[in-house]
Order: C-alpha cells, then sequence, then structure tokens
C-alpha cells in the first residue's frame, strides 16, 4: 500500500470521526455536512424509513435525538478504495443512548457495524454517500431488545 492510498484512507477516518463527534454534540449544521446530497441511509432493521437525501436526514435524526445524551464509537475500520473517487468502509459500532427523566430517562446501548460508500468530490474532500447500520445487540435499561429473546 502506497502513501497516498494511506493519506486517502485517514481522510476517510476523520471524515467518520467527524460524523460521530458532530452527531454527539449535536453541531448538526457541521454534521450535515459529512454527507452527500443524495445520500442513502439504510436504518430500517431498527423500523427507521430508507432515507434517500441530506436534507431528509436531517429533519429526520435531529428530532428523535432532541435533548438524549449520546456517545457514538466507531472501531477497526476497514477502508478500501474502489477507485480515484470511491471507497467503501466497515465500521463496528457502539453507541448509548440516555434519555431525558422528562422522556422516561431510559439508556439504549447497541453493537453491530456501519457499511458505508464514500465519494471523493471535485475540492478533494471523501463524504459519505452510503450509510447502512446493521446491530447485532440492543439493550434498553439493561434487558436485550434486539434481536429478540427466544422464550
Amino acid at each position: 500500500m502506497d502513501i497516498s492510498t494511506l493519506v486517502e484512507i485517514e481522510k476517510i477516518r476523520q471524515l467518520k470521526a467527524r460524523y460521530f463527534r458532530t452527531m454527539d454534540q449535536k453541531d448538526w449544521p457541521a454534521w450535515e455536512q459529512v454527507f452527500t446530497k443524495n445520500v442513502l441511509i439504510d436504518t430500517t432493521q431498527e423500523g427507521s424509513p430508507l432515507i434517500n437525501s441530506r436534507q431528509e436526514f436531517r429533519d429526520f435524526l435531529p428530532p428523535m435525538l432532541e435533548g438524549v445524551k449520546t456517545v457514538h464509537h466507531g472501531h477497526t475500520s476497514e477502508i478500501t478504495l474502489t477507485g480515484p473517487y470511491s471507497a467503501t468502509g466497515i465500521w463496528a459500532m457502539e453507541d448509548n443512548l440516555w434519555w431525558p427523566k422528562s422522556a422516561g430517562g431510559g439508556h439504549l446501548w447497541g453493537t453491530g457495524w456501519y457499511f458505508e460508500k464514500y465519494e471523493k468530490q471535485e475540492n478533494e474532500e471523501w463524504l459519505i454517500a452510503e450509510l447502512v447500520l446493521r446491530r447485532i445487540r440492543v439493550e434498553m435499561n439493561g434487558k436485550q431488545t434486539f434481536p429478540p429473546v427466544n422464550s
């Protein structure tokens, strides 16, 4: 692997770090800038709709996280450049969400993977073009909710 490939991979890692940080800090103007305008967001495993644009995601997610303290982590990235302006990535993930007492005070812990596609823009900046979240476990207030526990 040559140095220019490593530089591009690091740019994508920095992009994903910015995604996590700006979401947790609720810096929505900066957060939305990590996505292409026609980004595809697939969190349908959790019952969410398929989202087909940055604006649609901007309208969807921030209201859901209003007042919620969040910590999102991405680990062990596997990033592959698939062309001069395209790349794919897989990230192990873990998140914690704490709702305020006024909303029931619940705590969600989840783990799984992000499967992503990236596009390099004319200004040499990488953006997320597709984000698919697939969880392997979710707990709500310490009780497993996904996958469903067999009785």
